[in-house]
């Protein structure tokens, strides 16, 4: 081998270690980067030497579409275990201490204890104030739920916009790819931008992605709606300002197709948006429906009546005096549990509990007369039909019902809550496998860091005695 052969081989070298040590100390800087894919620089022979001839990147397409699946039922599922989180203490309060059901179990107890001494005034007073405190329940979990409504729709508008800002820039980021790709550079930052914002996608929508030629990506919706194809597509959306009882929010469309909802605890909802939707036009319209039952049961089962008419009782609504069975008004923007209030006479003179307030219930003036006050005990238990797809199966009385509206909210929290779990145990084992795949080892990197620098020593050591033999032999020549 000539001094020259030698000469190019050891300057080869040191080119090729000062450009692989630079990949390496990049790959390190990174190492806390969950957006950064793992580069490798590839070195070919030549004669004499080698090269370092690209700058891969260690992706991984399946892990990494498992990984977005991941994401994005993980946010969906979470979404929706908050919101039923939400609704379990605004509407029931913590440990259920301030529900519809634990007020009127409230007001049994004091109706109850009032229909032993009917001529105590200040137990009647009593039972008011319970049935206060149910009207309270009823109208501030009402109010509640419809706050949980507006909130979600004000969510879904931001989540519509931010969709459409990470299109446009996946857009921009996707151009500079395939610019990359086409004119033979290192595409590698980009292509960790671009996947960044992918996943960023997955959070709000569900998505699948394909690459064509020239790393060009399209990215689907699960329900194979476009979302990006060379141009950004757009997801329209109007928010919806008044959400009325029963019925649902306007939709999110992306190209004119309309993104489909969530439907059940264990939501089948990919992304955020799509659980947003469910807790908007489902689950919190379920809730509102049975707080309006029980609303109507209490609107009519406290009603006063005699032999010849039927009007409000203790608890009535401004539109209407009473309410027939199985009756919820359909023209109302707030929900009937919203409306329902205690009757002013019954507020005025606490004894109308056993006297009546409009009707003469007790007309020989008996002090010790309970009979309308039992009868109002009576409601609790008394068998009646509910309106169907409340959610709440099988309660036959009016207690029955206000304690499986209890249930129902926390069956569907509980399987949430189950169902959360186990998405971010796939979410954290598929986050996992693709960090151990693509994502920087610390301990391999200085690992490689050491072998070029003694690769780096090598080098240096033949330059230096190739030095020495020039030196040699010019002193000869001389």
């Amino acid at each position: 081998m000539s001094l020259s052969s030698v000469l190019y081989t050891a300057q080869s070298s040191l080119a090729n270690t000062s450009r692989q040590t630079s990949v390496v100390s990049r790959n390190i800087t990174n190492v806390y980067n969950t957006d950064y894919t793992r580069r490798d620089a590839m070195l070919i022979s030549t004669a004499p030497g080698a090269r370092v001839v690209s700058i891969t990147r260690a992706a991984d397409a399946a892990l990494m579409r498992q990984n977005t699946n991941a994401l994005s039922a993980w946010h969906a599922q979470s979404t929706l275990m908050a919101g039923f989180e939400r609704l379990s203490v605004t509407v029931n309060g913590v440990d259920n201490a301030t529900s519809p059901a634990m007020r009127m179990g409230a007001l049994q107890t004091a109706l109850q204890t009032y229909s032993a001494s009917p001529g105590d005034r200040s137990l009647a007073q009593a039972a008011v104030n319970a049935a206060e405190d149910v009207v309270r329940s009823l109208n501030e979990g009402s109010a509640a739920v419809q706050q949980l409504r507006s909130d979600a729709d004000l969510e879904i508008k931001q989540s519509v916009d931010r969709l459409n800002t990470l299109l446009n820039d996946l857009e921009k980021v996707n151009g500079d790819v395939v610019t990359a790709t086409r004119l033979k550079r290192d595409a590698s930052e980009a292509l960790d931008q671009r996947d960044a914002i992918v996943k960023q996608i997955a959070e709000i929508v569900p998505v699948t992605t394909h690459v064509h030629g020239d790393n060009d990506m399209v990215v689907f919706s699960r329900d194979g709606i476009t979302l990006f194809e060379t141009v950004a597509r757009q997801a329209s959306y109007e928010p919806t300002p008044i959400h009325a009882p029963g019925t649902g929010g306007n939709q999110v469309f992306i190209e004119g197709v309309q993104l489909a909802s969530g439907t059940g605890s264990d939501t089948d909802a990919g992304g955020s948006l799509g659980a947003l939707i469910q807790l908007r036009d489902e689950i919190a319209p379920k809730m509102q429906e049975q707080l309006d039952e029980i609303a109507r049961g209490l609107i009519d089962g406290f009603k006063e009546f005699d032999a010849t008419s039927e009007i409000a009782g203790l608890f009535t609504w401004p539109g209407n005096a009473t309410l027939a069975e199985g009756e919820i008004p359909t023209d109302l923007t707030v929900g009937l549990a919203g409306l329902v209030q205690i009757n002013t006479a019954y507020r005025d003179n606490p004894l109308a509990l056993r006297d009546g307030a409009t009707i003469d219930a007790n007309p020989d003036n008996n002090a010790g007369y309970a009979g309308q006050v039992q009868r109002f005990i009576d409601t609790f238990a008394a068998e009646r039909s509910f309106a169907p797809g409340t959610g709440v199966e099988g309660a036959t009385s009016l207690s029955a019902f206000a304690t499986g509206s209890i249930s129902w909210l926390e069956d569907g929290r509980q399987l949430s809550s189950v169902a959360t779990e186990k998405k971010a145990a796939m979410l954290a084992r598929t986050s996992e496998a693709l960090s151990n795949k693509t994502g920087v080892n610390m301990d391999e990197e200085l690992a490689r860091l050491l072998d070029l620098e003694q690769s780096y020593a090598a080098s240096a050591k033949l330059l230096q005695v190739v030095n020495e033999m020039l030196a040699t032999l010019m002193a000869t020549v001389r």
